[in-house]
């Protein structure tokens, strides 16, 4: 089996280095002149962004996905997504960068706000959204007393308020997320858990296997078994899209023994071959 690198996974773009802060701001100005407008796709495994585009224009691919973005717009990437950009030259604007620790620790705790922030978007901001990032972006750049908690209660406020721009926000009217499944969804994320059956999220998650399944079903109508293929295939796509790896190698990677086996079982979910899906970012 040959060794490709994996989609790049940054603290920030270009860096593997420790994220710098609490939270963090900078503007489109500081990164994307040195990249010469274009960003390549990588992903970061644990922050959520929220970009805003105050003039100019950038087209933005996450995870297959195209969006184009233009003066006083906003645009929310996830944790985990695959995104590029291709920034107009002289394009103004800033990126806030979240850790997932500070979107899970909004209080009190409401998993609408999650759920809302759980795929990418792009929407209008309100004057009172950009006041907020503007003070969050100086309450970053001052060394004022107590700048870590200012610098946290306006992230919340930022994400919370991004969370009720989302038109399309991905739940049913009602319905209540259960926190383990945030659990299942990060589990499922380590690459040390490629492989692993129900049985084993379950053991791990102090649950049985009936019980993980209930709760896979009141929030997604899926088993726990189809609830983990599906994030495994989703990870699949993004391998298939962004590197170079052969199919099979994406199939072992993901805890795949049989490429035939990884084959069949992602037609199933996506309709499609892996190597059909795959032509689909062939240039």
């Amino acid at each position: 089996m040959t060794h490709l690198p994996p989609i790049p996974d940054y603290a920030l773009y270009g860096e593997t280095e420790a994220f710098p802060d609490v939270v963090h701001c900078e503007h489109i100005k500081d990164r994307a002149p040195d990249h010469g407008w274009h960003i390549a796709p990588h992903r970061h495994a644990q922050l959520a962004q929220v970009f805003f585009i105050q003039t100019g224009h950038a087209t933005s691919v996450v995870d297959g996905q195209e969006f184009e973005l233009s003066d006083n717009q906003l645009f929310y990437v996830p944790a985990q997504a695959v995104h590029s950009f291709a920034f107009a030259p002289n394009t103004q604007g800033m990126v806030q960068s979240f850790p997932i620790s500070v979107l899970r620790s909004i209080t009190p705790a409401h998993d609408d706000v999650a759920r809302a922030l759980s795929l990418p978007f792009v929407t209008t901001p309100d004057a009172k959204l950009l006041t907020l990032m503007t003070l969050l972006d100086a309450t970053l750049a001052e060394g004022a007393p107590y700048r870590t908690q200012t610098a946290v209660g306006l992230a919340h406020a930022v994400l919370s308020m991004t969370a009720t721009l989302n038109a399309n926000p991905q739940w049913h009217a009602g319905t209540k997320r259960d926190r383990r499944l945030a659990q299942l969804d990060q589990l499922i994320s380590n690459p040390k858990t490629a492989g692993w059956r129900v049985q084993e999220y379950a053991v791990e998650m102090g649950l049985s296997t009936g019980h993980l399944s209930r709760l896979c079903r009141a929030a997604n109508g899926l088993s726990a078994s189809a609830y983990v293929e599906a994030h495994i295939i989703q990870e699949a796509c993004r391998l298939l899209a962004f590197t170079q790896l052969s199919v099979a190698e994406v199939g072992y990677r993901l805890g795949f023994s049989d490429p035939s086996y990884f084959s069949r079982r992602f037609r199933t979910v996506q309709k499609e071959t892996p190597s059909v899906y795959r032509q689909r970012f062939v240039t």
